[in-house]
Order: C-alpha cells, then structure tokens, then sequence
C-alpha cells in the first residue's frame, strides 16, 4: 500500500501522504467554542496528510445541531487558533469544514427562535437530538434572493475568519443533506427562478459560494465535498448521473484546489466525476465496499486506478489516532465506540490508544 504514503500536492499544500482525516461532527463544542480537548484530538491525528475538521457552522441560522463549534465570531476565531496552532506544531496540515445546515436545524438552536432557512419550504421529515429529547424539524423558510446574496456573504466570511484562525484552508460541505445539497436535489429544492429548475439552475448556488469562498481566500485553499445520491437527511435525487458530473464541469474554471467526494455505493458515478473533474479529487471510499479492515486496501487501489489522488478515512481516524503507522504495520486497528461519537469528555474522543501505549 505504499501509494497512500506518497506525497501529492492539492492546491496551495504538500501533502506528506495521501491519507486525509475525513470531516465527522463530535458535538463537544460547548458554547459553540473549539476547546483545549478538540486542539488535543486533532494534533493527535496530524500525521494525516490533511486534516478535514468537523462541520462548522459560517454563521448562527447554519448550526443544525447542538454543541458544534462556527466560525462567525472573534471568540470562535481565537478558539480555533489554538486548535490550528497545536497540529502545525506537530507538522499537521488541517482545513475547516464550513457546513450550513439549512433545513437540517430548529429554532431552539438560535438566538431569536427564527425558523432554519432552506431553498424551498419543504420539512427534512428529520429530527433534532436535545438534552430535552427528539425534535421533529420544522418546515423551513424558503430563502429569498437577499437572503441567498448574504448566506454566500456569510461563507466567505466565514473563510476569511478560517484563514485569520490559523487554517490551511476551507472545504464546503456540499454533502449529506445540508444547505448546498439542499440547492443541488431536486427533491429538496423546488424553486423556479434562476437557483431552481434544470440542474443548471439547482448547481449555481454551490458555484456561486465556492467563488465568493475562492475570491476570499484563493481558490488554491477552497475545496468542497459531495456526496452523490447520497439518500440522508430526507434528501432524494432523480439525476444524480447528470447532476454531478455537471457540478463538476461547473466548478472547474475556478481553479479549486480539491473535490472530496463521499461515495454512497455508486462507482460508476465517481469515475464520471472523476472524468469531469480536472483537479485533485479526495475519495470518501463506500464503507459498506470497504470494511475494515480491508478499507486501506481499497483505498489504494483507488489510487492505483487513477480514480483518486488522495483517500478520505473516518472511523479509522476517530479511533485510531496513529493511522499511517498501523496502515504501515498492517493494524492491528482500534474498534471505534458510537456510543462515544457525540457529545461527552475525553473518553472515546482523545483517549484512543496508539501503537505501543
């Protein structure tokens, strides 16, 4: 498996190798602050040739969950200087995952008690976890054209705060069922002017954001991940063949530095959209193709075939904070708790055992 420890350039970064830590929200941001726990866990993990971090809210009516970190203010911007700080030091290389949930949200989680906004007032049929139970979500606002015009306002925003905290760069979560996909599905956006419609129109929000997020900060640091026909968070699709691969096509002029795909099953469609994407491509492997332990496997066969220049790893990270080292012994690997994913202390989240220990 040595094509995982070769070197690759994405963009502005020279990667080291070529295993990324995918994005995976941990919900132990309280106060919305990144803490001295969250800059341990993840300099514990910056061998990794980048570090994607956990969705991050760009600005207050993007948080859809409770205690996840944003990047909209001072006190968020100084939180996460430590956490960059702390994988630079260990030669780390680490991004910020900006995710508006859109309709994936509540009014509980906002100041005012305002409504989530999404691209049509269609219900996720979804519900919110909260120390007082199971919410159902609510049917959202449909976002008018001003408030299109300030939610891209607010993601180079957020960008331009991700660069003053210490981070290498940005990836736009344009996956699972969040605001950007929203945009992109058919099912979720039923709109008929200029963002709506044809997949010409449903792709130009997500355009549009990743050129406000380029021009803020460099395309050579602005990536975004997808995840097509991906059926999560009441999301449906009925032309992800055409729609992604348009997207791809799309987004390439700007320049972007990467585009992480998160495979749903569908092979096929990630050759497609490697055959329309001209720049670096990170690829999320289908966990159900590729359990472990034969994930590391897979993924540099992915490398071998050309479909990717660099392979995404979740679990595998979360529970095994010395990755490349147990790729390189071949394992064993730590077994991840999900009763430990979400929310809690250091236990299942920083006290994950390295080799040796």
């Amino acid at each position: 498996m040595r094509e995982l420890f070769e070197p690759v350039t994405v963009g502005a970064l020279e990667l080291p190798n070529r295993l990324v830590m995918a994005p995976m929200t941990r919900s132990r941001a309280y106060g919305g602050l990144a803490t001295e726990l969250t800059a341990e866990y993840y300099a514990q993990r910056a061998g990794a040739g980048l570090i994607v971090t956990e969705g991050t809210q760009p600005s207050v009516i993007g948080q859809g969950y409770v205690n996840t970190p944003g990047l909209h203010s001072p006190e968020q911007v100084a939180a996460w200087r430590k956490v960059t700080d702390a994988v630079h030091e260990k030669g780390g290389r680490i991004v910020v995952q900006l995710m508006h949930s859109g309709r994936i949200g509540h009014p509980v989680l906002y100041p005012d008690g305002a409504l989530p906004v999404a691209p049509s007032a269609l219900a996720s049929g979804q519900k919110l976890f909260t120390a007082d139970g199971m919410l159902d979500h609510p049917t959202p606002r449909e976002m008018t054209a001003e408030d299109i015009a300030r939610t891209i306002e607010d993601f180079a925003a957020a960008a331009r705060n991700a660069r003053e905290a210490g981070f290498d760069g940005v990836e736009l979560h344009g996956a699972n069922g969040y605001l950007i996909h929203q945009f992109l599905a058919d099912g979720s956006n039923r709109r008929t002017d200029a963002y709506g419609g044809a997949v010409a129109g449903r792709i130009r929000f997500a355009v549009e954001v990743a050129g406000a997020v380029a021009d803020a900060i460099g395309p050579e640091r602005t990536g975004i991940r997808v995840s097509p026909g991906a059926a999560v968070n009441g999301i449906t699709e009925s032309d992800t063949a055409e729609l992604y691969p348009a997207l791809a096509r799309a987004l390439a002029p700007l320049g972007l530095a990467y585009l992480h795909v998160m495979e749903t099953g569908d092979r096929e469609s990630t050759r497609a959209i490697r055959a329309a994407w001209p720049g670096a491509l990170i690829l999320n492997p289908h966990p159900e193709a590729n359990p472990l332990p034969s994930a590391p496997e897979a993924g540099a066969g992915a490398l071998r075939e050309g479909l990717a220049d660099a392979i995404a790893y979740a679990r595998l990270w979360l529970a095994n904070p010395d990755l490349p080292e147990r790729i390189a012994a071949g394992g064993p690997y730590n077994e991840a708790d999900p009763a430990t994913f979400y929310g809690g202390d250091h236990r299942g989240y920083t006290d994950y055992p390295s080799l040796g220990a």
